[in-house]
């Protein structure tokens, strides 16, 4: 091994002292070497001078992609609306439509209307272009300042896309009354009438082309029509362009209910007014034992009282088979409501008369109950000594005066 040497010759005698200086660390002498070159003192290597380069280049390569992305986005988008107006305006002049303005920001196209056509018929066209996101029509359509969004599942339109409009049918006639945006809607309208109209109807068509704000669809209505269709007698929906009003009689609760959910997918979000009324149920025919109850009852009452004993709730041995037969005929007609009603004598107080006399209603309405007749249709009353039928002076009198009696309620 050959000693090392400094500027002048002269051998060191110690790497890690320079002359005339005196250190106890080693010469940091990988700082004096060039860049990249590999200090080989012992055998060993700096790591620090071999990894740099590597470094910089891995900077560079993530580098140059997003300079790339940053130049060729621009550029990119500016070929997508370039390509896509001449798409649209070349489908436009397929069908005849010479447009004076197709302008896209993005994928959203404005286009001017010319006059005289049907902007749905415009909308159409743009729409099927391959790419188009949104339409927004000028000077043929009104037209807010922003792109229509794409439609969703979740969005719902707005009440003023639907303009005010009137289905009705009488026994004579089905009316539509509404404004339409061409031709060909109206005629879909007067179709759908045909295939409801039936027998001995005729077609009152008061629609109106309007290509700006009349309906664009025949089907705001068609569902309408199907529905109202069925049965007689006058009957409507009227939208006024806030709140849709069902009106007139239809044959069921299931016809309303459809007319309802029509009416509701016709105007989403609309107010509705249900004002549809039913036809009044019939009235069942009145049994033979319905029908003459009343006086079976009457005569019943004379025939058969029903007295207690004296002070007490106790029906008295000999009126017992006559509460048998007030069952039997109170369950012979089981919907006229009755009254029973408790009196006593006068040897009491009217104090004391009038609950006995209560006590009496209630004590025969609960044998009857037992007996089978329904208990909802008895009310037990009870009015003291104030309706003798007999003279108290007597005891005979005032066994008769010691009763309850049966009678029909009014108002059944």
């Amino acid at each position: 091994m050959r000693p090392v040497r400094d500027r002048t010759g002269k051998p060191w005698q110690n790497l890690a002292t320079l002359p005339g200086q005196v250190c106890d660390r080693p010469a940091r002498r990988s700082s004096l070497l060039p860049h990249g070159h590999s200090d080989r003192i012992h055998g060993g290597t700096v790591p620090g001078l071999v990894r740099r380069p590597l470094v910089i280049w891995l900077l560079a390569a993530l580098a140059v992609p997003v300079l790339l992305t940053a130049v060729l986005i621009p550029a990119r988008a500016g070929t997508t609306e370039d390509d896509l107006r001449e798409r649209t305006t070349a489908a436009l002049k397929a069908r005849g439509i010479e447009t004076g303005s197709v302008d896209f920001d993005g994928r959203n196209a404005r286009v001017s209307v010319p006059s005289g056509v049907d902007p749905a018929v415009v909308r159409d066209i743009v729409s099927g272009v391959d790419g188009v996101r949104s339409v927004e029509l000028v000077n043929g359509q009104a037209a807010g300042a922003t792109p229509t969004p794409a439609p969703t599942s979740s969005s719902t339109p707005a009440q003023s896309d639907v303009p005010a409009f009137e289905v009705g049918r009488t026994d004579r006639s089905i009316r539509v009354q509404a404004p339409v945006r061409s031709q060909a809607v109206k005629d879909a309208i007067a179709a759908e009438v045909e295939q409801v109209l039936g027998e001995g109807r005729e077609y009152d068509d008061r629609t109106t082309i309007d290509a700006a704000n009349g309906l664009a669809e025949a089907s705001t209505v068609s569902a309408l029509l199907r529905a109202l269709a069925i049965g007689g007698g006058d009957a409507s929906v009227r939208y006024d362009g806030e709140t849709v009003t069902l009106s007139g009689q239809v044959p069921d609760q299931a016809t309303k209910a459809t007319i309802g959910r029509a009416a509701a997918t016709a105007v989403p979000g609309a107010v509705i007014a249900d004002e549809l009324t039913l036809p009044a149920p019939p009235k069942s025919a009145v049994s033979e034992p319905c029908r003459t109850f009343p006086s079976r009852l009457a005569q019943f009452s004379r025939q058969y009282p029903i007295n207690f004993l004296s002070g007490t709730s106790i029906v008295n041995d000999a009126s017992k088979p006559a509460v048998l037969k007030a069952a039997a005929v109170l369950k012979s007609c089981t919907t006229v409501r009755v009254e029973v009603a408790g009196h006593t004598d006068d040897l009491g107080s009217p104090a004391t008369s009038l609950p006995l006399s209560e006590r009496r209603a209630a004590a025969l309405k609960a044998e009857l109950v037992r007996l089978g007749v329904g208990a909802d249709r008895i009310l037990a009353h009870g009015y003291g000594e104030a309706f003798p039928i007999a003279s108290n002076a007597t005891g005979a009198g005032r066994v008769a005066n010691r009763r309850a009696e049966i009678r029909v309620v009014q108002g059944n």
